[in-house]
């Protein structure tokens, strides 16, 4: 089974709180980040797209890289590791895009893969005059579904003419085309109509749940892309995301998630649900109704792993084990620190991880 980082392109990580870590995102931070991962032989690592934060007094994600460039940078200075970017479908064209992943797929051949964001907060994208309207809250995946055929055109034949509702393409053209031939896609979304589109055109889909210490809840998750996917007779593998707060015991750990939540930047949270509520078409599954539910907003409700290294070590064999999990994707409080840690007193620890040792 796979392991990656999902690295912290904006501040602060993934914890909204004034008692977390606090720090700006840098290419050298994520450059130490990433090699780190690699060293310990970590699979992949994955960077977000943000455009604009949440503000209150952490500035929640108001300072944030852009993923291309960083992970362009990031595919020079590594050697093995797999990465992806993240492209903002309503900023960047599909052509564009396709020879941007091209460009860093020639930095780091087979190793990158482009990941789709449709977008369901509003205030990224009409802060640029890109925002569609609200009609983009029921019609974004049928948006990405022309997006990824205009890319995978243009990787396997060198050309596209394709002609949607929303990208028509006029002997629009791309050389040279992938190393390998292939680029993967990465998908998020988690309600049904996400999951289809995972299902039909991605290689790989985030799988998400909420929780602390309750690596199976995302069980009934998989098992819908696992259906889905098998209807559409492709390979789709589940990544499971997880933050993890690792300690020597597993009180030290609850006592770190106990501050952190102390701790919360209640302002950010409220501009986070004001945003997440603008989709008033989006199920009780979806990515904009699951962040903001009101047990652990403060870290986006994303599943959490508490405790010492040898309880982390025996969550994550649990998820390992969910049929249809291909790899995990993680988060930590303090990233350097954790990476070092899984690397040193998790992963050995791990029967899905038997026999994986420090590479560099």
């Amino acid at each position: 089974m796979d392991i990656g980082v999902f690295i912290p392109i904006g501040n602060n990580g993934w914890l909204i709180s004034k008692s977390s870590p606090q720090y700006l995102p840098s290419f050298e931070l994520n450059k130490a980040i990433v090699r780190k991962a690699e060293e310990h032989g970590l699979d992949f690592a994955l960077s977000m797209i943000k455009l604009k934060g949440f503000g209150g007094e952490t500035e929640f994600w108001d300072h944030n890289l852009e993923s291309f460039t960083l992970m362009a940078g990031l595919a020079a200075v590594t050697e093995r590791i797999r990465l992806y970017a993240s492209t903002p479908i309503l900023a960047l064209p599909p052509a564009i895009v396709a020879r941007m992943a091209v460009t860093v797929d020639s930095i780091a051949p087979g190793r990158f893969g482009v990941n789709i964001v449709t977008g369901w907060a509003p205030g990224e994208y009409s802060q640029m005059g890109l925002w569609p309207g609200d009609e983009h809250f029921g019609n974004r995946y049928a948006r990405a579904a022309e997006y990824v055929t205009v890319m995978r055109e243009l990787w396997s034949e060198g050309v596209s003419n394709f002609k949607g509702e929303f990208y028509e393409m006029d002997d629009c053209v791309l050389s040279p085309r992938p190393v390998n031939g292939h680029i993967d896609i990465v998908a998020a979304g988690q309600s049904g109509t996400g999951m289809r589109f995972a299902a039909e055109h991605a290689d790989y889909s985030f799988i998400l749940a909420s929780g602390v210490n309750t690596p199976l809840a995302l069980s009934d998750s998989t098992a819908t892309l696992v259906e889905a996917a098998g209807r559409t007779g492709r390979d789709v593998g589940a990544l499971s995301l997880f933050m993890v707060i690792a300690d020597e015991t597993d009180e030290a750990a609850r006592a770190k998630w106990r501050d952190y939540h102390a701790g919360a930047d209640h302002a950010a949270l409220a501009y986070m649900a004001g945003e997440s509520a603008s989709d008033t078409t989006a199920d009780d599954s979806s990515t904009a109704r699951t962040i903001v539910l009101p047990e652990d907003a403060v870290n986006f409700n994303m599943g959490t792993l508490v405790g010492s290294y040898e309880t982390i070590a025996r969550m994550l064999d649990e998820v390992a084990g969910v049929a249809g999990t291909k790899g995990i994707m993680l988060v930590f409080d303090d990233f350097l620190e954790g990476i070092e840690n899984f690397g040193t007193r998790i992963q050995p620890l791990m029967k899905s991880r038997s026999g994986r040792v420090a590479v560099a």
